[in-house]
């Protein structure tokens, strides 16, 4: 009999470990990517009915109510789905396949403006609308849409070649030439007259703007074509790790150059205006952001270690102009992300001008907020009042701004979060998501463009993600319920609907054998934490008839992610797996514990400094509800996720061995100084700077208290969370001599498993150290 089977050899569910970890191929391919026809009658989306070897597009037309696939002549000449308008809407850019399109609207003609094998992006109008630029190899090009001529814009070279400085004995011996032979002096004489002629056809070109070795990025023109504005970078070469592939074509290790640990030398950023008219380029200068030279609060447990961080600039997102091109806007976040700016550029001096500073003495961040390449930001129908979102009252909410008296004006408010807001083609209101009802519940709204009452557009509990169509007045909907998965719906927008219509459910994805089991929609629940703190979490209860009084407890990864919620959730396999467990007498408890999305900053930054904190006691809290208030055994609760759900795993058998008989955990990581730095020093600052934060959060410095089942399982490619993190703690658990636990390594897989054997292997590993530890079988 094999290993798959002696495994599974109680299970009494009609489920099978195998059959649920093939994935889509179980329980069907769902839609995807929507996007609209420019005329709203057909919309685009990815699908994939037939198990087909990928996603391919298909269209859905709205007036005869048919499903088509796209062949692929359609879908190459269709225009991207992000495109840009002029000021008067006559006329849209877009780039697709690296090349650049112009689209008449009135006439729907595309004119295809770029064709070459060199890749054209960053398109944007600028001329007052009368030129379209882009970037081609780093440099800005612009294309007249009268004339149909190219113009070079910027010459970004890596490095002046200067003439190398004579030594003083050349000089001499130079000058000396000069003095002695006429013939010499002539000839020099009629080079530098040359020389300067020819500086006359140098100013009809590009200037020269030297690089110095560093990257350039975000080159944009002005909407007036007068200026560019681009942004430098310089990258250090900080040292990477080395993950060695042992499972290969040749046969051979083949060695992968990943990612660098937390406490890299930063990217150096700095901001530049390139007036094109008088032919010279100045900084923008951001000395004088409010402030900037902050010093954090963690750094007073360390009174004998001198903090530095000369410059905290970090990426500088923008400028955002004005429709009108009277104003710019910066997006700015700092190096060590504890502050957000949003400034005010002037472009002819590059000064900036304070408008909006946002401070977490944790990280910056929340829906809209933070995060490379700016938060969500834009200016209002008024042209002289911009639109951004602050955590400034504990949730992310909406606000504006008028950039010249700074009079802030609340949108949104209330113990909710506000998504992807956009303001309305007429300009009179917005359209967001919000989860104002329920954290696990997101619904489309409507509100007018100053604030006020929200009205549904939605109702359907669980998550709706709306893609309006061009005219606004219909919904395409991708909508999931906890039970039921992502399928794509179309419905009238009630803003122009004389009467509430119901979502028209346009795909059906599911496969016949997985619409056969009943799927469990598991009970959002609320228990109280040690602390006071509301904790939400999903919990699925067998039948009284095979109840057997084990608990596992569920931690999701990425720790800012919410799973606690009413839609399908991304750890579909991880669902299916709950519903096995419970067929099988399990309580299954799914805890959004500290840290995870959806319910605002304090949340959020609830494990700042120490991770395996407040979001492991949330475990522990979890599993005393269950024991008190669900006939729990004390002695049978085990505990199991991936990513940041195994290193939590490792933290509760590591720390909390009274509360958690057995653990499972999945491409975890085992020592935060070890993982990369733009998700760590965010939560934990940096090994040099805070050393306490990380001993206090590495499960490795606690592998000592280790008493119960541990079962680890890594992919030896994963290029996130090294396979060398587990070696390291294996080293220590031996050392330790630690008898009581295994782990089962994965050859080809990285991250995110690939394969249905590996997937499948996992999870029975993880079913028979449950039913061997908590159930003695």
């Amino acid at each position: 009999m094999s290993f798959l089977s002696i495994a599974q050899i109680n299970n009494v569910s009609e489920l099978t470990i195998k059959e649920i970890m093939q994935g889509s191929d179980f329980i069907g391919y769902l839609p995807s990517n929507v996007s609209w026809s420019s005329k709203s009658d057909i919309i685009y989306f990815k699908w994939n009915p037939n198990a087909d070897l990928s996603d391919s597009l298909y269209a859905y037309h709205t007036k005869n109510d048919k499903i088509s696939k796209v062949d692929f002549e359609t879908e190459y000449a269709l225009p991207a789905s992000n495109v840009i308008f002029n000021k008067n809407k006559s006329k849209k850019i877009y780039s697709k396949y690296g090349d650049i399109y112009l689209v008449d609207v009135s006439t729907n003609k595309t004119n295809q403006i770029t064709q070459t094998l060199e890749y054209e992006s960053q398109v944007h109008f600028t001329n007052k609308d009368t030129e379209v630029a882009y970037v081609k190899e780093k440099n800005i090009y612009k294309w007249n849409i009268i004339t149909g001529t190219t113009i070079q814009v910027t010459n970004f070279l890596n490095k002046e070649e200067k003439e190398k400085d004579k030594s003083e004995k050349d000089e001499w011996l130079y000058n000396d030439q000069l003095e002695l032979f006429e013939v010499l002096k002539e000839r020099k004489e009629k080079s530098d007259k040359r020389d300067t002629l020819m500086k006359r056809f140098d100013a009809k070109k590009p200037l020269k703007i030297y690089l110095e070795g560093k990257s350039v990025l975000n080159q944009l023109m002005s909407p007036d074509g007068k200026y560019v504005t681009y942004i430098t970078a310089k990258r250090p070469e900080n040292k990477k790790t080395i993950m060695p592939h042992y499972v290969t074509e040749s046969g051979y290790t083949e060695d992968e150059n990943t990612r660098s640990k937390v406490g890299d030398e930063l990217t150096e950023y700095s901001m530049f205006i390139y007036d094109i008219a008088n032919r010279k380029t100045y900084p923008v200068v951001l000395d004088n952001l409010d402030g900037l030279n902050y010093i954090p609060e963690y750094t007073k447990e360390y009174p004998d270690k001198p903090y530095k961080n000369e410059n905290r600039i970090g990426y500088i997102s923008g400028p955002t102009w004005s429709p009108d091109g009277k104003y710019a806007i910066l997006d700015i976040i700092a190096n060590d992300y504890k502050d957000r700016w949003i400034t005010l550029l002037d472009i002819e001096t590059g000064t900036i001008e304070n408008l909006d500073h946002q401070h977490d003495e944790a990280w910056i961040s929340g829906p809209g907020i933070g995060g490379y390449g700016g938060g969500s930001l834009g200016f209002m129908p008024d042209n002289k009042s911009i639109w951004f979102m602050s955590e400034k009252t504990g949730y992310s909410h909406l606000y504006s701004m008028n950039v010249t008296s700074k009079k802030i004006k609340t949108l949104t408010e209330g113990s909710f979060e506000i998504y992807n807001p956009q303001i309305s083609k007429d300009k009179k209101h917005w359209y967001l998501t919000s989860n104002m009802n329920h954290p696990g519940d997101r619904q489309f709204y409507s509100m007018p463009i100053h604030g006020g009452k929200f009205t549904a557009l939605t109702n359907k509990i669980g998550k709706n993600d709306v893609t309006l169509s061009p005219d606004e007045k219909q919904m395409a909907i991708l909508y999931s319920y906890s039970n039921k998965p992502t399928e794509l719906y179309v419905k009238e927008n009630p803003m122009f609907a004389s009467k509430e219509s119901t979502p028209k459910q346009i795909t059906h994805s599911t496969t016949d054998t997985f619409d056969s089991y009943p799927w469990r929609a598991p009970e959002i629940i609320t228990f109280k934490a040690d602390d006071g703190a509301n904790v939400h979490a999903r919990l699925y209860q067998p039948k009284a008839e095979v109840k057997n009084k084990a608990a596992v407890i569920f931690v999701h990864g990425a720790g800012y992610l919410q799973n606690a919620h009413k839609w399908w959730s991304s750890y579909y396999r991880e669902y299916m797996f709950h519903n096995l467990l419970v067929d099988n007498g399990y309580t299954v408890l799914d805890i959004d514990y500290r840290g995870s999305a959806g319910y605002g900053r304090d949340c959020r930054t609830g494990i700042y400094r120490h991770m395996g904190g407040k979001d492991l006691s949330d475990q522990v809290d979890g599993a005393e509800f269950l024991i008190s208030e669900y006939d729990i055994d004390k002695d049978k609760i085990g505990i199991y996720g991936g990513s940041y759900g195994g290193f939590i795993t490792l933290m509760a058998m590591f720390n909390e061995p009274e509360t958690f008989k057995a653990g499972a955990a999945i491409r975890s990581v085992g020592d935060w100084a070890a993982y990369n730095h733009g998700y760590t020093a965010r939560i934990l600052n940096t090994p040099v700077t805070d050393s306490l934060a990380y001993r206090r959060s590495s499960p490795i410095y606690f592998a000592d208290g280790l008493q119960g089942d541990l079962l680890i399982l890594h992919g030896m490619i994963d290029d996130n969370v090294h396979f060398q993190d587990m070696v390291r703690l294996s080293q220590r658990l031996i050392e330790l001599g630690k008898e009581n636990w295994e782990m089962a390594i994965y050859p080809i897989e990285r991250h995110g498993f690939v394969e249905p054997s590996s997937w499948t292997d996992e999870y029975t590993r993880i079913y028979k150290l449950f039913q061997e530890s908590l159930l003695g079988e």
